[in-house]
């Protein structure tokens, strides 16, 4: 199981910080995505952590979301800074490349 938290209303240049707890699987060996989707948009990939801790990001976040793992407390994390209108998503975690997704956090972005 996958828990996300951590969304909710921000203005804009705001931050939030996104955890994803992860039960049930062996996470220390498990590649983790985040994935958001606006509205009226497709699901998008917007970061990675591999299992050794390398990251991958969508150019339109690059330098202002950071994504880490804590594999002590199995938990995924998103901090996202100088929050922007556009960031208005849905956001899920993913155990990358599986059917396994948590439910959605949503983050509006409005001032």
């Amino acid at each position: 199981q996958l828990q996300a938290s951590g969304g909710g209303l921000v203005q804009p240049g705001g931050s939030l910080r996104l955890s994803c707890a992860v039960s049930g699987s062996a996470f220390s060996r498990n590649e983790m995505a985040w994935f958001r989707q606006a509205p009226g948009k497709e699901r998008l990939s917007v970061a990675i952590i591999t299992a050794s801790g390398d990251t991958n990001y969508a150019d339109s976040i690059k330098g202002r979301f950071t994504i880490s793992r804590d594999n002590a407390k199995s938990t995924v994390y998103l901090q996202i800074n100088n929050l922007k209108p556009e960031d208005t998503a849905v956001y899920y975690c993913n155990i990358h490349g599986t059917p396994y997704w948590g439910q959605e956090t949503l983050v509006t972005v409005s001032s």
